[in-house]
């Protein structure tokens, strides 16, 4: 069977067994945390945890691979952009200098300044497992019943549903389209040059885009003459009640952001400074 990228995954696991809205608050209260947080210790710990509950799930890693990379790439432009505007930030912050070696102009390479995007990498790292591990294991149809649990109207929660439910349809499409293309002569294998494959990749686009606008206005109109939207509140098929584990998981989560808070801000900076 086909696996697509970020698309739920229904398997036996501790983390599946949670609710939407306890998983929602978790990765909401879980990503606050690591934005608040400039506490080394406390980002490398998070990540450990990460990193063990995304094992929990029971999620192959290849299901994610592919959009994790993209954050990883996006995440080595992000420092190299804070680098090259702001090649002293770290020096500012923790009110220390310690120069490794001299590049050209202005941009002089600190120890300072490594430690400071060490820890700009660390939050993503530990928000990015979360955030892909709860995208593959809340059925969209619960995220947005959660949603409306947590007070969200349930308009934007089936919308947001429509949408992690369209994610697969479309890859499916555009792999289907790609084929086709194939068959025609249109070569996107890795033997044709990039340059080529990008411009076959992009012919691709068109046919991928009328086919998501045509859907879209399929359901748009199915949902119209069915009336969505006449009433203020409405039910959910696939909500469900906290569970012992629920209150297990949130209580834990409750005493980790306690601590987790104490502990950076006990020297009254949210910045740990190991240069003082």
């Amino acid at each position: 069977m086909t696996t697509f990228m970020l698309s739920y995954t229904p398997l036996d696991s501790p983390i599946h067994r949670l609710t939407g809205a306890t998983k929602l608050l978790y990765f909401s209260i879980w990503s606050l945390i690591a934005m608040i947080t400039f506490d080394t210790r406390i980002l490398a710990a998070m990540l450990i945890m990460g990193i063990t509950i995304f094992i929990m799930s029971k999620v192959s890693f290849r299901s994610v691979s592919f959009v994790f990379y993209l954050i990883l790439i996006f995440l080595i432009i992000n420092n190299i952009a804070i680098f090259v505007f702001s090649p002293l930030e770290g020096v500012k912050l923790y009110n220390s200098r310690t120069d490794l070696f001299h590049l050209i102009g202005p941009y002089t390479v600190t120890l300072e300044q490594l430690f400071y995007l060490t820890n700009v990498t660390l939050k993503y790292l530990t928000v990015i497992p979360l955030a892909l591990l709860f995208l593959v294991t809340t059925h969209p149809s619960e995220f947005a019943s959660s949603l409306n649990k947590l007070g969200v109207s349930y308009k934007i929660g089936i919308a947001i549903s429509i949408a992690m439910r369209y994610i697969p349809d479309v890859q499916r499409d555009f792999r289907n389209i790609a084929f086709a293309q194939q068959t025609r002569g249109v070569d996107l294998s890795r033997k044709a040059k990039l340059g080529t494959r990008l411009r076959n990749v992009i012919a691709i686009l068109l046919p991928l885009v009328l086919s998501s606008l045509e859907r879209i206005d399929t359901i748009s109109t199915a949902m119209e003459l069915r009336g969505f939207g006449r009433k203020k509140t409405r039910t959910f098929y696939s909500d469900r009640p906290f569970a012992w584990q629920d209150i297990i998981a949130l209580i834990l989560l409750a005493i980790g952001a306690v601590m987790i808070i104490v502990i950076t801000f006990l020297d009254g900076s949210r910045y740990w400074n190991p240069f003082q």
